[in-house]
């Protein structure tokens, strides 16, 4: 790939776009055509994927340009619903690779399997009695998943856990190498399950992975230089507003960047203090994470179960990110768990799942884990930016005044026209967009 940087990329027509990304990544443009028509799914497949299938449901299928991560460029595909998310994360990420881009790693990578054992008259003995056995329930634990082992991954450790009323919680700690593992995980603990009631005579209660996968996180910090954080104060329109890489400020219009990063330090403040403001935090930094979650194919449920229970392990519901002043410099950093995989599941099925992780040409789970929340941080970035300049509302609705051009009946050039006119009377609405359309067309 030759990089991310596609000045004016949202000028293009969809044709041109796809053609340029079809260069950028390696992909035939055919290919990718294909697995982009029709939502990238036929009924067909949809009816053998789930239940009483009556149809597909198609969303939009995007790609965050600018990003950088760990010295290396990439086209990140988002599949999302709501207007300027794309367009933000991309921004976002421009001003971060002015300063080297994000830097990312994972913690060592490993699923939980949950053996619950209830009703024990001694749980410390029963304790005991299954710490001489550790051994033998990993031996039964590999056994469950021979493939997996064959590959390099498996079974690493047992953990235990004692809970309140008579319980103990036997944790298997698995390696699931490029796989989500939640089908891997959920088998060594089916198997391991009975071995465990045995040893300590209790009763079997569940046996599961637990998506609060706290061994498998990925980190990622950036640095960004306040004067990357300027812009102009211009009226806002769908162009401006959509545009991945706006036109650098004249210094009469711009806003100060040491302002603007003392801002975010603020903001950031707020959401450690109080959770509710956290939580509107951290659905800032999903929006990026689940929109390449979903467009690879993966399990954004189980994702977003796992970053909440996270932020929420200290008894207290906190951000998932922070941001700080280390000098000049703006600095922000997001922990949280994050098991993704790249093979099995819905990447079988899916045509244009397979198509995202050709864009991105991953190597491996963990490289998709490290993107997803180097993108995640890149739209913190830019909610906080705008919370702490024009507010949320300003960029936003001038990008879903496109959504209700369209849904008043705008065609074509219209569309932008209708957009536009609404966004400058400050009313993005339905109803103003009849007006407007009604007025362009002279009836």
């Amino acid at each position: 790939m030759s990089g991310s940087r596609l000045p004016g990329f949202y000028k293009l027509s969809v044709a041109e776009r796809r053609a340029l990304v079809a260069e950028r990544s390696g992909i035939e443009l055919d290919a990718l055509c294909r697995a982009l028509e029709a939502g990238g799914i036929d009924v067909t497949t949809a009816d053998k994927l789930v239940e009483n299938v009556l149809g597909t449901y198609a969303l939009p299928f995007g790609v965050a340009l600018n990003v950088q991560v760990n010295g290396q460029d990439r086209l990140v595909p988002m599949v999302v619903e709501e207007p300027s998310v794309i367009a933000a994360a991309s921004n976002a990420a421009r001003m971060v690779r002015r300063a080297g881009g994000f830097t990312a790693e994972m913690s060592e990578a490993l699923m939980i399997a949950q053996i619950e054992l209830r009703g024990l008259a001694d749980p410390e003995l029963a304790r005991r009695r299954l710490e001489t056995e550790t051994e033998h329930l990993l031996s039964v634990a590999r056994g469950a998943v021979p493939n997996l082992v064959e590959r390099g991954g498996g079974p690493r450790s047992v953990e235990l856990r004692r809970l309140e009323g008579g319980r103990i919680v036997v944790h298997v700690l698995v390696d699931c190498k490029d796989a989500m593992g939640a089908n891997l995980v959920n088998s060594i603990a089916e198997a391991v399950g009975p071995i465990a009631a045995e040893i300590t005579g209790a009763e079997l209660g569940l046996r599961i992975l637990s998506n609060l996968s706290d061994r498998r996180c990925a980190h990622v910090t950036c640095r960004v230089h306040p004067d990357d954080l300027t812009f102009a104060r211009a009226p806002a329109s769908p162009v401006s507003a959509a545009a991945p890489d706006p036109s650098p400020p004249s210094d009469s219009a711009a806003l100060d960047g040491n302002v603007i990063a003392d801002g975010i330090v603020a903001a950031s403040q707020f959401a450690e203090a109080d959770p509710y403001r956290a939580a509107t935090h951290n659905k800032g930094i999903m929006n990026g994470i689940d929109a390449v979650v979903i467009a690879t194919g993966n399990d954004f449920r189980a994702v977003e179960a796992g970053a909440h229970a996270y932020a929420a392990l200290s008894g207290r519901y906190r951000p998932l990110s922070v941001w700080r002043r280390d000098g000049l410099e703006l600095v922000g950093e997001v922990t949280l768990p994050l098991a993704l995989g790249i093979v099995g599941g819905t990447l079988r099925v899916h045509p244009a799942a397979r198509l995202a992780l050709g864009l991105l040409r991953v190597d491996s789970a963990d490289e998709l884990a490290l993107i997803a929340a180097s993108v995640g941080l890149a739209s913190n970035l830019a909610a906080l930016r705008a919370l702490a300049t024009e507010g949320i509302q300003r960029g936003h609705m001038s990008l879903h005044a496109r959504s209700v051009a369209v849904a008043a009946g705008a065609l074509g050039p219209e569309v932008e026209a209708v957009a536009g006119r609404i966004c400058e009377d400050g009313s993005v609405t339905l109803e103003a967009a009849l007006r407007a359309l009604s007025a362009l067309r002279g009836s």
